[in-house]
């Protein structure tokens, strides 16, 4: 039996027959701690804020939720097409997309009518999507302001409201988009709520207790924010040392599909740019690629048709990516939260993982705050000779700028306070600014 499920059965609660069917046949049979905790609330029609670790189901559980409260309360007989039933607000267009393909595979049965919405692509087909009319509407903030501000759809039907990892919202500018749509749906007490992340600071609790009705609390295993069965440990490179030392470690450890987190869309060009050039076909994910393209990559990895991912903190919440050997902190983040986001791509859905981190010059300041916010020290290796591995020359690559003025209001914002090193969560004095992108015009060093 997996160790991450408990022996609470989806077919013992008193769901609709078309959503039980659907869970039957995406394989769900038994629920996670999370969903065991929080289905009975959500199913009552109570308000949830909802903490776990990273990989253990809230997507699942507010969806159930969710499809529950639509099937089970008619919709109103005066709602219009361009009324949606349910809003799903989300952070990155990952992680939408990935809302929609988990709603997509548990609610085929039900007749319910879902609608994707994230800017970057598809802007005439998405303002034709939602006029025609949508049951659960999906999406990023700032797309979903765009067309309701020209009227396309409204939000006094909704019934169900989901904010998916409310502290990112907070990080990434958002939490006056998120309110200006709230204020837009009908009053707490006519609406079920519900709020999940990996992490539950006091602004995101005060943001539950301002827009939803005595939320109900479910927390789980928040004495230990990192998974048991990842294997976590450091290394303390000099910044040309770090190409070595990943491609050292790529040897010894022979990673069956690895995710290489970095701070900066720059770093995440070089470090491509090395592993291309040293045998290592990758995909890069960063947000100034276009958006068909970095869905695209994203597919091809998760099917396995790339082993190795390089990506900046876009790809580091709620994407359900199986089989992730190994998470690589090629920088360590910035915030400790993105700490537990990252490594939370591998060991999911009860299996084993490794988390390696660079404590490098530039970074290693943050050590300390991370080791704090998740509760233990990380075992610490040195760095041998026999790790650090001579380059081939990096490939030549095709640098990505975006042609969209302003920066991005449909996920992933650019020059947000979450990753600049600026301001984050009370220490903008103590935190330095980064160095990374100068860090690869040294030569890297070589095991001579």
């Amino acid at each position: 039996m997996s160790t991450h499920l408990t022996e609470q059965r989806f077919d013992e609660f008193d769901l609709p027959e078309p959503l039980l069917q659907g869970l039957k046949q995406a394989g769900f049979e038994k629920c996670t701690p999370i969903q065991a905790k929080s289905l009975p609330l959500g199913l009552e029609g109570k308000d949830i804020a909802g903490q776990a670790q990273t990989g253990t189901g809230k997507t699942i559980a507010f969806l159930v939720a969710a499809y529950n409260r639509l099937l089970t309360q008619p919709a109103s007989a005066k709602r219009r097409p361009n009324q949606p039933r349910a809003l799903m607000l989300a952070p990155t267009r990952e992680l939408a997309i990935q809302i929609h393909k988990d709603a997509e595979l548990i609610g085929s049965l039900t007749g319910l009518k879902l609608g994707l919405i994230y800017g970057g692509t598809g802007y005439e087909q998405q303002k034709n999507q939602l006029a025609e009319g949508v049951d659960i509407l999906i999406g990023t903030p700032g797309r979903l302001i765009d067309f309701f501000k020209q009227h396309v759809y409204d939000l006094k039907e909704v019934q169900a409201l989901v904010l998916d990892e409310a502290d990112r919202m907070f990080d990434l500018g958002f939490i006056k988009d998120i309110r200006y749509l709230i204020h837009r749906c009908p009053d707490p007490t006519h609406r079920l709520s519900m709020l999940f992340s990996a992490t539950l600071s006091y602004r995101v609790q005060e943001l539950a207790y301002e827009q939803m009705n005595n939320p109900q609390h479910v927390i789980i295993e928040a004495e230990k924010r990192t998974a048991d069965k990842i294997e976590e440990r450091v290394y303390y490179p000099a910044n040309n040392e770090k190409i070595p030392l990943l491609l050292g470690l790529f040897q010894q450890e022979n990673p069956s599909r690895s995710i290489i987190f970095v701070n900066t869309k720059r770093v995440a060009e070089d470090i491509y740019a090395w592993l291309e050039g040293n045998g290592y076909p990758s995909a890069l994910l960063s947000g100034d690629i276009p958006q068909k393209k970095r869905q695209s990559l994203l597919n091809k990895f998760q099917q396995g048709e790339y082993h190795v991912l390089v990506a900046t903190d876009v790809a580091a919440r709620g994407l359900h990516i199986p089989e992730v050997s190994h998470v690589f902190n090629y920088d360590l983040p910035q915030m400790a939260e993105d700490y537990v986001h990252r490594i939370g791509r591998t060991a999911r859905a009860g299996a084993s993982g490794h988390a390696i981190s660079f404590a490098c010059e530039d970074f290693a300041h943050t050590l300390p705050e991370i080791e704090e916010y998740i509760g233990h020290s990380i075992p610490s290796e040195a760095v041998s000779n026999t790790l650090l591995v001579a380059p081939k020359p990096p490939a030549k690559i095709e640098r990505y700028r975006s042609s969209r003025p302003g920066g991005n209001r449909g996920g992933n914002r650019k020059g947000h306070q979450g990753h600049s090193g600026n301001k984050s969560r009370g220490q903008g004095n103590r935190r330095r600014q980064s160095s990374q992108s100068s860090q690869h015009n040294k030569k890297p060093a070589t095991n001579t």
